[in-house]
């Protein structure tokens, strides 16, 4: 099993991604509706292009998504969208291989979801009706090892941000959580205005309130 894929942390500083080109295709909007699967011999590019995944739960969950069905949809950039009550989104290099495809750089995952309103922090929770809490997880992020230290991870955190935030105008939520796997996913969210929620399972779960999320993209 390849360590290719690994969570990782960039450094910080919002306003920087908004306005910097990347070298990579933010081909991160897709119809969520649509249920993308890819046949076995697009997968098995997209496996050895990626690398697959360095940790293991990270390389089942792609992989279990990858073998659900046999129906091939990819774009030109083979940016792919797949979904499984999970919204998966790819960013594939703007520079081709030899072989003309694109190779997959970064991927983020996010999904609708509740929390218990007595979770969260007393005086955000004073403000909000005694009901499960709407919320959206990001289940996901990871950067490919080769792409380490070169801004992706954040830039790949802002575009989910502002990818839930364009949502949030049509399916409101409280905020976005994230349980990190790791004590580096722990400080890398933390700079960027993530704060400890509690622990779930041994992972510590980690939130920002969408109005914070609001502030960043108005």
């Amino acid at each position: 099993m390849s360590d290719a894929f690994q969570i990782t942390g960039m450094n910080p500083h919002f306003k920087e991604i908004k306005s910097v080109p990347t070298p990579y295709n933010k081909g991160f909007y897709g119809n969520c509706k649509l249920d993308i699967r890819l046949d076995e011999e697009i997968k098995a590019k997209a496996e050895k292009t990626s690398a697959l995944l360095g940790l293991k739960s990270l390389t089942e969950y792609v992989v279990r998504l990858m073998d659900e069905d046999s129906t091939k949809v990819l774009s030109e950039h083979e940016s792919i969208t797949v979904e499984a009550n999970i919204f998966d989104q790819f960013m594939a290099a703007s520079v081709p291989l030899p072989n003309k495809k694109y190779p997959i750089c970064s991927f983020y995952s996010i999904a609708p979801s509740s929390i218990s309103r007595d979770t969260l922090p007393q005086a955000m929770a004073k403000k909000l009706p005694r009901y499960p809490i709407p919320v959206f997880i990001l289940a996901q992020l990871a950067v490919h090892k080769e792409f380490h230290g070169s801004g992706l991870g954040k830039f790949s955190l802002i575009k989910a941000l502002e990818y839930l935030w364009e949502i949030n105008s049509h399916m409101r939520a409280c905020a976005i959580i994230v349980d990190c796997l790791t004590e580096e996913a722990e400080s890398f969210y933390a700079k960027y205005g993530f704060d400890v929620l509690c622990e779930i399972n041994g992972r510590v779960r980690m939130f920002i309130p969408m109005k914070t999320v609001n502030q960043l993209f108005t």
